[in-house]
């Protein structure tokens, strides 16, 4: 069973590996988010036959969508030769729940370039697996495998994978990788999330190499302000090395 089966070109079922974990009878905004990656690469693919790379995706999360059958579309919002940047928006019950953007960047040969001082950590081999689930509840935490290296509160190093396919139709490594980063701002938390509320709002990801198959590595430190604002930060991993940088804005509410 896959996080969403396809209903029709533009309608999809959210099975109940997608319950939520601040409320299981609503989606982990993390496999939606996957799934606009994906119908951004779809429609990417009617429209050219270059395969142009994916290269950030930002996402602003509008409210919470219950498990039912939600619609995507795709827009064009700058075409182009070499860049483009394409908006698809998910929604239940004719309301926008998620709106991303995603910059789309033609590959070109870097090698001799090629250099990242973000800094690795631990491969997932060194790190102890964790029940997730004993912090939070839901069909999606549950699909997942984590292991954990936590170093103190809202400080950590997870991977994660999970053998639950995106949509049943192919899709590409790209997409189940954004399909997963979502699950960053509750694995090493800095607060219990049975005493504060810290739902993120938005989703930025920025990729300067396509993640590879296996593991997925985060690299993670949560933040609190003063005044009921917070970020998660992540640095992305696959089991080679840093792919890119994840933020997650939050609000804290004690």
């Amino acid at each position: 069973m896959a996080y969403f089966e396809r209903i029709d070109a533009s309608t999809v079922r959210p099975t109940p590996h997608t319950g939520g974990a601040w409320a299981e009878h609503e989606q982990h905004i993390a496999p939606a988010i996957g799934l606009l990656a994906h119908v951004v690469e779809v429609d990417r693919d009617a429209r050219r036959d270059d395969g142009l790379p994916l290269a950030r995706i930002s996402c602003d999360i509008l409210g919470t969508v219950p498990l039912e059958p939600c619609t995507h579309e795709v827009r064009v919002l700058r075409p182009g030769r070499t860049v483009e940047l394409v908006e698809a928006t998910l929604s239940h019950g004719g309301r926008a729940v998620v709106v991303a953007r995603a910059w789309l960047i033609a590959t070109g040969d870097t090698t001799a370039l090629e250099h990242s001082d973000l800094p690795r950590i631990p491969g997932p081999d060194e790190v102890e697996p964790w029940d997730a689930g004993s912090v939070w509840p839901g069909g999606f935490i549950a699909s997942t495998e984590v292991r954990r290296r936590a170093a103190a509160p809202g400080r950590g190093q997870v991977w994660v994978r999970t053998d639950v396919p995106l949509v049943d139709e192919p899709h590409s490594r790209l997409a189940a990788a954004v399909g997963l980063l979502d699950i960053a701002n509750g694995m090493n938390v800095l607060a219990s999330p049975r005493e504060v509320l810290f739902p993120n709002l938005d989703l930025t990801a920025h990729f300067f190499r396509t993640p590879g198959e296996g593991w997925l590595g985060l690299d993670t430190t949560v933040s609190f302000g003063p005044d009921g604002h917070g970020l998660t930060s992540s640095i992305v991993h696959d089991e080679q090395g840093p792919v890119g940088t994840l933020a997650q804005g939050l609000t804290v509410r004690p």
